[in-house]
């Protein structure tokens, strides 16, 4: 038998599943945690409490039981079967757990403020030369002049102009409905990680790719259960992420020697661009929505990274 906790709703006992149910309550109503936050942390969760707290005979849990050590074997037994960011998401899971359940009197002491992450990874990432995001999105330059273009092909090179203007994450163009973009100021209001809204700007080409969609795209694919969708998939439903991360993959693959590439890509490429062309870092880490401006920094040691790469290559004395 569990042993009876006190919180905001008096004493329970409680099994697994409940556990994690309000915990994804309370991820998604006080902490404003998106779907895919919320599931990844419940499994993360579940792997702890199901490895290391054994259930009671009637399928209670006491977490009374649970400590630093455990945590930290927990931790140790995973250290080589994920990467290093994985793992740093899972002691941040295990963290926001256990300060929930101490707040809410289902712990009684809070053995997560004491479980060290380790670093994330700061490799830089691989990023698109300009040359190679114009060739990526020749096709799509294409399909507009047509007289009697593809839709889905309209919608493709859209997307990828949007998404390379924008700098904006899959989630965010995904989400996007018509209503959001204002062709006239050529900019689009977009809904971003904590649901913190933003207007983004984009340039001429993207303005001309989405106007072709718009006229000539959308409506061949339009059904009754479009609702208000900026971009659609062939049944007419709003597109999802899968089938965006197959348009930019096809893509990209089409150029000889770039490196393979997701929208996540086309985002760094954005990022690392506009650093090259002098932006400042305050308007980069406003247009890409990021919370913080060292998660931007990484972008400018991108940049340095292939400014010393040009120094080796062209300087007589490099």
């Amino acid at each position: 038998m569990g042993r009876d906790v006190s919180g905001a709703d008096g004493p329970r006992d409680e099994d697994l599943e409940q556990v994690l149910d309000a915990f994804g309550t309370h991820l998604r109503a006080e902490r404003n945690r998106s779907e895919h936050t919320v599931r990844a942390y419940r499994s993360d969760v579940r792997d702890l409490l199901t490895t290391v707290l054994p259930a009671g005979d009637d399928g209670s849990l006491d977490l009374g039981l649970l400590g630093l050590a455990d945590l930290r074997a927990w931790q140790t037994a995973a250290a080589g079967d994920h990467r290093r960011s994985t793992l740093a998401r899972r002691a941040a899971a295990v963290r926001t757990f256990t300060a929930w359940a101490h707040r809410t009197g289902r712990l009684g002491e809070d053995p997560g403020l004491r479980l060290q992450a380790p670093k994330r990874s700061r490799d830089l990432p691989r990023v698109l030369a300009q040359s190679q995001v114009r060739a990526a999105l020749e096709p799509a330059v294409a399909a507009r002049t047509d007289a009697s273009p593809d839709p889905v092909e309209l919608r493709d090179g859209a997307l990828l102009e949007l998404l390379y203007a924008t700098g904006c994450r899959v989630a965010e163009v995904v989400g996007l409905d018509v209503g959001d973009v204002d062709a006239g100021h050529r900019q689009a209001r977009v809904l971003g990680k904590g649901n913190r809204e933003r207007v983004v700007p984009f340039g001429e080409p993207a303005l001309r790719a989405l106007e072709a969609w718009l006229d000539r795209g959308r409506p061949a694919l339009a059904v009754t259960e479009s609702g208000d969708a900026l971009f659609l998939g062939r049944k007419g439903g709003r597109i999802d992420q899968r089938q965006v991360r197959t348009v930019v993959n096809r893509a990209v693959a089409a150029v000889p020697g770039a490196p393979h590439t997701s929208p996540h890509g086309l985002r760094h490429a954005a990022a690392t661009h506009m650093l090259d062309g002098r932006a400042d870092l305050r308007s980069v880490q406003e247009l890409l929505g990021h919370a913080t401006l060292s998660t931007t920094q990484i972008y400018t040691h991108v940049s340095v990274e292939r400014l010393r790469s040009s120094h080796r290559q062209a300087h007589p004395r490099a």
